[in-house]
């Protein structure tokens, strides 16, 4: 009886984390796509929707990043992005945005 209970209850937290990961992964796709949208057009763009940066600097291949910083229930998010000479969006890359 005890290793069936057991069973039950490691059953039962496994689906619960195959559960979260695929809400994770599903925020994490969703993002991604939104913030792809970006990708090969102006920095105005870009500018418009998220507003003033809260960082920006020049990398090593001299190309701007510009970085966006937001919590959303206490947990930080920042989003990069890198933007060529001509002033064009070329990558991103987030961290902690749900």
């Amino acid at each position: 009886m005890n290793k069936f209970i057991l069973f039950f209850l490691f059953f039962n937290f496994f689906i619960g984390c195959q559960t979260v990961k695929e809400k994770t992964d599903e925020i994490v796709k969703k993002e991604n796509e939104k913030l792809s949208a970006f990708i090969g057009k102006p920095v105005s763009n870009l500018k418009s929707e998220l507003g003033v940066s809260n960082e920006d600097f020049l990398n090593e291949n001299g190309n701007k990043v510009m970085i966006y910083k937001t919590r959303k229930y206490g947990i930080p998010c920042e989003r990069k992005f890198e933007i060529d000479g001509n002033e064009i969006v070329i990558g991103f890359i987030s961290k902690g945005c749900i």
